[in-house]
């Protein structure tokens, strides 16, 4: 009998992770400690950038990649909002360029200076004022330049040309509820979105209209993630009925039955799933745990495959997550994350083992 049908072929089993030395670390930072689902913290190949505590405002920290060590308190910090920031972006086309979606209703986009920060940044390039309510979600378009989405508690999305600091498309009325999470596919031509009425909906934004939605896509009341994969499936986070944390699977063409669903535990951390299209890896990182699940997704049954766990002893806040452009793949890196202790920031490398 041969092993091969036992054991799945596969590239990616043996990846493993590893935290990095202890001297390669970011130390001191007071991560911030508001109550929202967001990941806290983006990273780029010239930057990471972390949403601390601050007195009277929101502000975060933006480091060069290359500044270790222990981060002074009077380190200079972005603070020009004047409500917590909940969420910010690294624009894709621009290392220097970032976007953050704050209690106070506004978006902001600002300018990194080429060697990092010297004095407090608080002059935006572009404020962006269009939200009734605070902004939790902000995220810049993958293939056409100066296009930000952002999304609010006021249940509307807008779509931003930061250029001109005009709304170039308003969706309101198509979330009766709370928006949790929004992608862009990879082409940008639409974005699914999951939302507190237990409903993933996939968008086309030129048109405002819902093109196919799922009701109940996890039937828990807690906060779940929806993300698009490369070739336009979804994979979506949530809880069960049970309050059991949950993987699934959807194609886009037909949103009756899941492809794949897997339970994972009973723990109570929004799970945050990040994906790879190069490796079709999926990522997922729990609030609050202090694993980091790595899953393939392939075109055969049963589509999604847990590959391993990288575990570490201390629980994460918050989860940066580098792009593929900024990776050492001479090391045959491929992925990096940036876990967020209580007072720390501590890259994680994750590799393929060479034969």
């Amino acid at each position: 009998m041969s092993f091969r049908k036992v054991v799945r072929q596969s590239k990616f089993r043996h990846v493993f992770g590893q935290p990095v030395k202890t001297d390669q670390c970011y130390d001191d930072i007071r991560v911030s400690r508001v109550t929202w689902d967001s990941t806290f913290c983006a990273v780029n190949p010239s930057f990471v950038a972390i949403i601390v505590e601050a007195s009277g405002g929101g502000a975060f920290l933006v480091l060069p990649l290359h500044k270790t060590g222990r981060i002074d308190k009077s380190y200079p910090t972005v603070c020009g909002h004047t409500g917590p920031v909940l969420d910010i972006d690294w624009c894709p086309h621009n290392d220097h360029v970032i976007a953050s979606g704050s209690e106070d209703c506004t978006i902001m986009v600002w300018q990194i200076p080429e060697n990092g920060l010297s004095q407090p940044l608080t002059e935006p390039v572009v404020v962006l004022e269009g939200h009734s309510k605070r902004v939790g979600i902000v995220t810049w378009h993958p293939t056409a330049r100066n296009v930000l989405l952002s999304a609010g508690c006021d249940n509307v999305v807008l779509i931003w040309n930061v250029g001109t600091a005009e709304e170039l498309y308003r969706l309101d009325g198509l979330h009766p509820d709370l928006i949790y999470s929004v992608s862009w596919s990879r082409d940008g031509s639409r974005f699914c979105t999951a939302c507190k009425d237990k409903s993933v909906r996939v968008i086309d934004p030129r048109r405002g209209t819902v093109v196919a939605e799922k009701e109940r896509a996890h039937e828990g009341a807690r906060p779940m993630r929806a993300i698009f994969l490369a070739d336009g499936k979804i994979f979506t986070t949530g809880f069960s009925r049970m309050s059991e944390r949950q993987l699934a699977l959807w194609d886009t063409e037909n949103l009756e039955e899941p492809m794949g669903l897997q339970e994972l535990d009973s723990s109570n951390g929004a799970l945050l799933p990040f994906y790879d299209p190069d490796t079709n890896v999926v990522y997922v990182c729990g609030k609050g745990d202090s694993s980091i699940r790595y899953f393939e997704i392939t075109e055969e049954p049963p589509y999604i495959h847990f590959l391993n766990t990288f575990t570490s002893k201390e629980p994460q806040r918050g989860m940066g997550w580098m792009p593929k452009r900024g990776l050492d793949v001479s090391k045959c890196e491929i992925a990096r994350f940036y876990k967020l202790h209580e007072r720390k920031c501590e890259p994680i490398i994750m590799t393929v083992p060479r034969k």
